[in-house]
């Protein structure tokens, strides 16, 4: 990702390259304290991922806040590669996944039964929360960048009643630095998928050039008057595409010098291909396959975009080597 030159004192008029209010990473910077901070607003690609898929109206919301949250999260690392948030409980939905690469691409889903979701959905004063849904369980933070490196993974305990609070438990819990979220997703007024996230981070002030003057005691001070200020944003802020991203934080951090960075897009991206699916089919025996025929074809489909492969005994033959 490469940085232009910040500008500081208040909002800046979108004159980055990427200059849309959906599917985007704001970063900024609260000069006053040295906390950094992430604003992360999706649309078309959250309800592109959200859509491929007929999921129950209890799920959805579930899904969107797991990758709503993946790319908060990844927002703020430094990596070449994939960025995956994973739940996995005993619950009715049995897992949540979403990964998020370096260069934007977001992809998502959620796997339920829905026969157990049904039942409950019986229970008196069911809620459509983590416990109801996921049940017990965890939550895994990966960061892969791929061959010859080695991979990063945290796992912690399934707590909350809400994704941001499994998210804010992690943080509590693998003594990183001070961490707060304020998250929302929901449908605009046409029906589409909406989602958006503020995330900020303490950098330890070694890292983030505090001066002298900001002790231990007043840096609490500071940090505890910023998450409050957060705690003060509302559902139509965040997912209001009128409402620019830069007036968003200037609005509420307006008194600690807030520093608008370059912003990044997102995008629904599936990491699948034929040349994938057929270098997986190569890897099984041939006579293996014939679970995986419809109609004489053997079909193979995405979990995350929904797409279907299809190859007949003439493909498969190119597949295995037997044709050109």
């Amino acid at each position: 990702m490469t940085s232009s030159e910040p500008v500081a004192g208040g909002p800046r008029h979108d004159t980055d390259l990427v200059s849309s209010e959906f599917d985007i990473v704001q970063p900024f910077q609260l000069d006053s304290a040295s906390f950094r901070g992430r604003f992360v607003r999706l649309g078309p690609a959250l309800d592109e991922i959200l859509t491929r898929h007929a999921y129950p109206v209890q799920v959805q919301p579930l899904l969107a806040e797991t990758i709503l949250l993946a790319t908060t999260l990844a927002s703020a690392l430094k990596y070449e590669g994939i960025f995956t948030l994973q739940t996995k409980g005993d619950g009715p939905v049995a897992y949540t996944v979403s990964d998020v690469t370096s260069v934007g691409d977001m992809r998502g889903y959620a796997r339920f039964d829905a026969d157990r979701l049904a039942a409950q959905m019986e229970h008196k004063g069911f809620q459509a929360d983590l416990g109801s849904l996921l049940g017990a369980g965890y939550v895994a933070f990966t960061v892969d960048q791929g061959e010859h490196t080695e991979r990063y993974q945290g796992i912690v305990e399934l707590r909350g009643a809400a994704m941001a609070d499994a998210v804010r438990h992690y943080f509590r819990q693998s003594e990183q630095m001070a961490t707060a979220i304020k998250s929302f997703v929901g449908k605009d007024k046409d029906g589409k998928w909406v989602g958006g996230a503020i995330m900020l981070q303490a950098l330890p002030p070694e890292t983030a050039g505090v001066m002298a003057e900001h002790v231990q005691g007043s840096r609490e001070e500071d940090w505890n008057r910023a998450a409050i200020l957060l705690e003060t944003v509302t559902a139509a802020e965040l997912l209001d595409g009128g409402l620019a991203a830069n007036d968003l934080i200037y609005r509420l951090f307006h008194e600690e010098s807030p520093r608008i960075y370059e912003r990044t897009a997102l995008r629904a991206g599936c990491r699948c291909s034929r040349e994938r699916v057929e270098n997986v089919l190569r890897s099984l025996d041939r006579s293996e396959l014939d679970d995986l025929r419809v109609d004489g074809e053997v079909r193979v489909n995405c979990e995350f975009c929904n797409s279907t492969y299809a190859f007949d005994d003439a493909a498969l033959d190119k597949v295995y080597g037997g044709g050109f």
